[in-house]
Order: C-alpha cells, then structure tokens, then sequence
C-alpha cells in the first residue's frame, strides 16, 4: 500500500513538469497535455488516486494551490495599465460577468436539462477565464496595444469574483430559501469585498514592512512571503468563505505596484512554485473523474460549449466595449480569448462535492461538465489565438525587432539600417544628445534609464522581441538584461562582452552565468573596441553576399578584423550573431558587420 501511495505521488509531479516541458516543446497549450496526463494517471491506468492519496487534505491543498496561484498572477499586475485601459476592464469584470453568468446558466438550463440550482452554480464557475491559461497564451501570441494588458487583468481579476459568485451561489443552494437569495447575495458580496481587500492589504504592508525594516533574513524572504499569503487567505476565508482568493489577488497587485522595496526575488519564487502547483493541481484533478461522466457522446454538451465559445462570449465583450475607443478587430480578437482553468476546475470540484455530501447527487454532473469545458476551450483558443490574432493584425509572429539598451552612434547606424529593412526598433538612453540624434533620424527613441521601474509596461514593445544591451557600462548592460529577462526570454536578451581591465583579464569572468545576456558579436566586441574602429573612420556596413561575392571574399577584402553583427535571410529573418556562433552566411544573405576603412587592410 505505501509503495503505491509513493508511487502515485511520484507521478503527480514527474507527469506534471514532464507535461509543461512537451507543451513548451511541442508549443501546445500546457493544460491541455497536463490534462491527458492526469487522465491517463487517474482514470485510465489507476496509477494515481488523490482521494486515496490526500484523504481530507485534497481540496485544502487545492484551494491553498490556488490561492497561491492568484497571487503570483496580483504580482503581475501593474496599476498604471489601468490608466488606458480600467474603464474596459471595469466593465468586463462587473457588466461582463453578470452577462456571462445569465447566458450560461440559462443555456446550460435550456441546452443540457440542468435544474436551475445546478445552472446558475455551473454558470458562476463558468465566468471565470483563467490566468493560469490567459498569460501563457499572451506570452505565446504577445498582442499588441492594449490588448494584452486587457485580458491579463480580467483574466487575474475575475477568477475571485467568479470563485466569491459561485459561493453566494452555494449558501443559497445549501439554505433552500429563495426568498432570502437576494440578502445573502448582497451580504455575500459585501463581507468578501471588505474582508477580501483588508486583508489582501494588511497582508502585503506586513511584507513591506518587514523587508523595509530589514527584519526578515534574504533565505527567509520567500518563505515568509508564502506564509503571509496562506495568513491572508485563511483570515479571509474565516470571515467569508472563498473572500480568500479576493484577498491573495489585493495582496499580489499591492506589493507589485508600491515602491518601498525590491519584490523581483519574491516574484521569481513565486513564478517557480505557480509551475509545480498548476502542473500538480490539474493532474490531480483531472485524474479524479471518471472518463464514463465526460459526455463525449452527448451532442448537447458540445453545443453547450459551442455557444459558451461563438456565441455568449462575444455578446458579453460587445455589450462591455460598447463604449470604449476599441477598434471592431480588438474587440474581435478579445471574444476569442475565454479559456477556463485552475480555477474553474478547483471551485467545481470543491463545490460538487459538498453538496453531494449534503443530498444532492445531481451536482455530481458539475465537475465532468466544467472539465469538458476547460479541455474545449484550451484545445480551441490555444490552437487558433495565435493565427486569429495575426490575421486581425492584433499580433505578429516571432518579433524580430529590437530593443537597444544605449544609443552610442554606431548603435544608431545599425538601428537605421534594420528599420530599413522592415525591421521594429527602439532605443533607450540617458544621454539625452543620443536620443536627440537617434529621433533626428527617425528612430524611435526614449529618454529613460534601462533599469526604471515599469519600464516594460510604458513602452510600445510591438514587433519587438530582443533586447540589446550596447552601454559603455558592463554592470548596466547586466542588469538590462536581469531587466528584461521576463519579456524577452533567456534567448531573446544579448549584451556586448564585458571590457577587458588593466590586468588583461576578463571582469565578466567572476560573474555566475545565469547573471548575463548572450554575448554579442564577437569575442573582441566590447563597447570600446567597436567604439575604437567606429572612431577611426570605421563604418557599419551592409554587404548582399552572391555567388561571386560571398562571405570568403568578404573576408578577404575587410580582413579577420571586420566584426560580423547580423544576418538578414533571403526569407527576412534576422539573426543576431553571437560570441558563440560559427559566421556562415549564404549567397543571397545581407550581412551587416563593422568594418574598419580598406586601406588599414593594404
């Protein structure tokens, strides 16, 4: 019996990274794998059991997996969005869900053959979009404009709204009274929003507090992070059941907006541990439901979920932009982002099996119903976001623009060059004649510091997906990078190779790895050898490479001293040329390189 209890517990974490890692690799939305796993570990093989496994600790585990989750979604959040985009979000958190929660409950009423009571609680789980989903998918499509920080929000936002709905929705059930439905909604809603938010904010100013005072060691600072988290939850939840996740989500938005202290270090903890929870959280309930309860046979449910999809969706996002400056393929491209997740799937399975407990056996239905939802809506929005929102010009496919971090002047040639060439750049700088000359030539150029906060969020990153960091200052370019990690990726962040000292040796070399950007160029391109061979009449060149003039006569007319930068194909595509890659561009390929002037070759 241990073995096998060992064994299923194995799983769920083998199974749970084994599925995020083929998702990445497959680029598959990561629920949609984490739930055929988790039904081949329950249903299909038995080798997993979580109510044999957890006992009573299965949706205590849960809901505090959750909370946590939601929480790391409030830490991306970031207030100043609001300022473009709060009155859309308002409405689609407010109007939107209350139009959601109607359609569904009546479609799930008059399509399925629902009974009203197990309507309106499958529609309140229903409102819910899903950060867990939502944010992945944005990273993958990365829509431009507002659009992205407008399904981001709502996608954080509802969940606890959805999750305190389908509470109030519960107590109603439970109490058998439609007469007092209307009192306990009001009450409900009320204790969650004030017991919710007070503690979501007594929470993080603890955290502040505490880091600010410098009471708290640095290999304590994530630990007590998660324990004030679990605090804030529990505390809630006491006063109003689920005001815990309304609580967690303040308490993440709080912390990410104020500016008494650095949270990067909790944020990255966070991110880590999100990842081991939505992977264990979903193969453990998906492996609890039978695969004879889905209704992959019942025509009804997927009209069901087809109307949830063309239908309800869109109604609702046209009914909360009416208003709004939203251009008609925005607002398009918003009615087809609606995947449900963790928490739609976490709430069923929570709330269908009290009231089974309690004499209701027809709310055993919920949780096959929700889990058929999610599958649907993951499989479709994840397999088509990407190609609508291309199509609707809401997004571009792999970004090839760039990002300069510094504005010397050879910096500015190579910008002019690849804008140019159809490619999106931008420039940073804090020398403010920089930016001068790089606007002058028609650059789009920012007066700002690299490392500001909320940099990311105020800047205009469409067609931009890589970060070159080219400052005369190795520990600046460093940062930009740690800067940047999140928006770009490990592979999209490059920076010039560290200066050489006064001892000839490497400064970069004492510093850990995971510290640093891909190095650009060469392994001589520092910022003072191109700044070296600029100032010597050097020039940033670019050289369309034939047949009879390819890369070998390239070299051999600048020598092994010209510095190959990037190569444009004959498809367009733009790669950055690294310390670490072998130079072999193909007649037909553009090559952009510094070069010093022919006659130091003769």
């Amino acid at each position: 019996m241990n073995e096998h209890l060992f064994i299923g517990l194995a799983s769920i974490v083998v199974l749970g990274i084994l599925a995020q890692w083929l998702a990445w690799r497959l680029h598959l939305p990561a629920i949609l794998l984490l739930l055929v796993f988790g039904f081949i570990a329950g249903p299909a093989s038995h080798i997993l059991n979580p109510d044999e496994l957890f006992g009573e600790l299965l949706f205590p585990f849960v809901s505090l997996s959750v909370a946590i989750i939601l929480f790391e979604g409030g830490l991306s959040l970031h207030t100043r969005e609001l300022v473009k985009v709060g009155s859309i979000v308002r409405n689609l958190t407010t109007l939107g869900i209350a139009v959601t929660w109607l359609l569904t409950s009546a479609t799930a009423h008059f399509v399925i053959g629902l009974e009203f009571g197990p309507s309106f609680l499958l529609g309140a789980i229903l409102v819910v979009s899903g950060p867990t989903v939502i944010i992945p998918l944005l990273r993958q499509v990365r829509p431009i404009g507002n659009i992205g920080s407008i399904l981001k929000w709502e996608g954080i936002v509802n969940d606890p709204i959805g999750a305190i709905l389908a509470v109030i929705v519960f107590e109603i059930i439970v109490s058998g009274s439609a007469e007092s439905g209307t009192l306990v909604v009001v009450l409900g809603a009320a204790k969650a929003a004030v017991f919710g938010t007070i503690s979501g904010i007594l929470g993080a100013l603890a955290i502040v507090i505490l880091l600010k005072k410098f009471l708290i060691p640095d290999f304590l600072q994530n630990p007590v992070s998660l324990m004030f988290v679990i605090l804030s939850y529990v505390a809630a939840n006491q006063f109003q059941p689920e005001s815990g996740l309304l609580a967690v989500t303040v308490m993440g938005v709080v912390l990410a907006n104020q500016k008494y202290v650095s949270i990067r270090h909790i944020i990255e903890f966070k991110e880590n541990l999100r990842v081991l929870l939505i992977s264990s959280v979903f193969i453990i309930l998906a492996s609890r439901i039978p695969l004879t309860q889905m209704s992959f046979d019942d025509h009804r449910t997927w009209i069901f979920v087809g109307l949830l999809i063309f239908l309800i969706r869109p109604i609702m996002v046209y009914i909360s932009t009416i208003r709004s400056k939203l251009k008609f393929h925005e607002k398009t491209f918003l009615a087809w982002m609606a995947p449900r997740g963790i928490v739609a799937a976490a709430v069923s399975s929570v709330f269908a099996n009290r009231l089974v407990e309690l004499g209701h056996p027809e709310y055993q239905k919920l949780v096959p119903l929700t889990f058929l939802v999610i599958i649907a809506t993951v499989t479709v929005y994840g397999l088509t976001s990407g190609p609508i929102a291309r199509r609707l010009k809401v997004a571009q496919a792999d970004p090839q623009g760039i990002l300069f971090a510094g504005a010397p002047p050879w910096a500015m040639e190579i910008a002019s060059i690849l804008q140019e060439k159809g490619f999106q750049v931008a420039m940073i700088d804090t020398n403010w004649s920089n930016i001068a000359a790089a606007k002058k030539n028609g650059i789009r150029a920012h007066y700002a510091n690299i490392l500001s906060e909320n940099l990311h969020v105020d800047l205009q990153l469409d067609g931009i997906g890589r970060l070159l960091a080219v400052t005369p200052n190795d520990e600046v370019n460093s940062l930009a990078v740690l800067h940047f990690l999140d928006v770009f990726g490990r592979s999209g962040v490059y920076q010039l190779k560290t200066s050489v000292d006064e001892k000839n040796k490497n400064v970069q070399e004492s510093m850990p790895r995971h510290m640093l950007g891909r190095f650009l160029f060469g392994k001589e391109a520092t910022f003072n050898r191109l700044n070296a061979i600029y100032y010597t009449d050097g020039i940033v060149k670019r050289t369309l490479l034939t047949e009879e003039y390819d890369f070998k006569a390239f070299r051999k007319m600048y020598g092994i001293t010209a510095i190959p930068m990037f190569i444009i194909n004959k498809a367009g595509r733009l790669q950055i040329l690294t310390a670490d890659d072998e130079v072999d561009p193909k007649p037909g390929d553009t090559l952009i390189s510094m070069v010093e002037p022919i006659e130091q070759h003769r």
